[in-house]
């Protein structure tokens, strides 16, 4: 656990004191994110954040390299897990960095993707065998493994840049998967008897400490916004931890049954969940009047939060619970056997969470002309939107 806690520790250190440098340089380099009349924030806000996130990303790979155990995890079994990170990161971090300052047509941006996929492949991380129904591993052959591994690299790399929408929300939401990835990784194999010291869960650790140092000067009200640069990096973070996940624990080690091995699996999809729903009903109401599908409006779940009384920070954390609900009980239906405490707990706070998220927040008086404060500016300003 040591050596988990001081790459964690590292990520976020060097993130948090790159960010400002990072800030400055984008505001020279020109990459700011200019409002639209569907955006919250109100005034031209740096982007590149992502730049940052990367340079802690590499200052936990060297010091992880410095660990002799951690050594011999990053290079074990033919991965290049370093190798991976630093190729795919630094192509993605690239492409990332000319949307932010040009903005890149999609196209350019799926190739990227896809290619640093490959580059996954290349060094060994890639999904060798799927679980089935009945516990056996399904062994998959190239001709399927390699297209389903660009498939979770590119279809979760676009599930965080859809999350992006508002200060602090991805930082926040990818750094609970991360983090729950980490739980799931580390106590599943510690209870059952097996090494802690694997490259998913190294992948992961860093992950969770890069959102934590980021999200300082990403929350309410936001300093510096990720950008795509952030967005699509910590996406491929992800999805190499839950490649390299999948398949890695055997079920009959496994002292809760099937589900366990599920986890890795369901995992993205349950943190995309709140989002991909809103996408889905986004489509839905769009094409119910008529209008195209990809036609913008100011009808999202944070908008209709905003709508209800509840402040940028209040949605944020609005949608932390959820998703930390979420993962967590996938991570408890994983760690504990009783399996109905597990879902009648989070049942109960699912209920709890649903009334206070539809509970009108009080609001203050506006304060009278003659009022301390009152005048040509608003009292308060308002909220920032990544």
């Amino acid at each position: 656990m040591r050596e988990y806690l001081l790459t964690i520790l590292v990520a976020a250190l060097v993130t948090y004191l790159l960010t400002p440098s990072v800030r400055r340089f984008a505001v020279w380099f020109g990459a700011q994110a200019v409002p639209r009349d569907r955006d919250v924030h109100v005034i031209p806000t740096p982007r590149l954040g992502g730049l940052a996130m990367f340079g802690g990303m590499i200052a936990a790979l060297v010091v992880a390299t410095g660990l002799p155990e951690m050594r011999k995890v990053i290079g074990d079994g033919g991965v290049s897990v370093s190798k991976a990170l630093l190729l795919s990161g630094g192509l993605i971090v690239l492409i990332g960095i000319a949307d932010d300052r040009w903005e890149v047509d999609a196209l350019t941006k799926f190739a990227g993707q896809v290619a640093a996929g490959g580059i996954f492949i290349m060094q060994g991380i890639q999904i060798y065998s799927i679980p089935l129904p009945t516990g056996e591993p399904f062994s998959l052959p190239p001709a399927y493994g390699v297209p389903l591994t660009v498939f979770v690299v590119v279809a979760t790399i676009n599930a965080v840049n859809f999350i992006d929408g508002l200060d602090g929300l991805a930082a926040g939401v990818v750094g609970i998967a991360a983090l729950a990835l980490f739980s799931y990784a580390y106590l599943l194999s510690k209870s059952n008897g097996l090494t802690t010291l694997t490259a998913a869960t190294l992948i992961a650790a860093i992950l969770f400490g890069m959102c934590a140092g980021f999200l300082p000067h990403n929350f309410s009200p936001a300093k510096i916004f990720m950008g795509d640069t952030g967005s699509m990096l910590i996406g491929l973070l992800l999805s190499a931890s839950t490649i390299m996940l999948t398949g890695q624990f055997n079920p009959a080690v496994l002292a809760n049954g099937l589900f366990p091995f599920f986890v890795p699996l369901l995992l993205i999809p349950a943190v995309a969940a709140v989002p991909f729903m809103d996408m889905l009903l986004a489509v839905w109401r769009r094409t119910s009047q008529g209008r195209s599908p990809f036609s913008p409006d100011k009808q999202h779940l944070h908008h209709r939060l905003l709508q209800l009384g509840h402040s940028t920070r209040r949605a944020v954390l609005i949608m932390y619970f959820w998703v930390g609900l979420l993962a967590s009980g996938l991570v408890g239906l994983a760690k504990f056997d009783a399996a109905w405490i597990t879902l009648g707990v989070t049942l109960l706070v699912a209920i709890a969470g649903v009334l206070l998220m539809f509970r009108i927040p009080s609001r203050r008086k506006s304060p009278g002309p003659d009022a301390p404060g009152s005048g040509d500016q608003p009292a308060d300003r308002p909220p920032m939107h990544v």
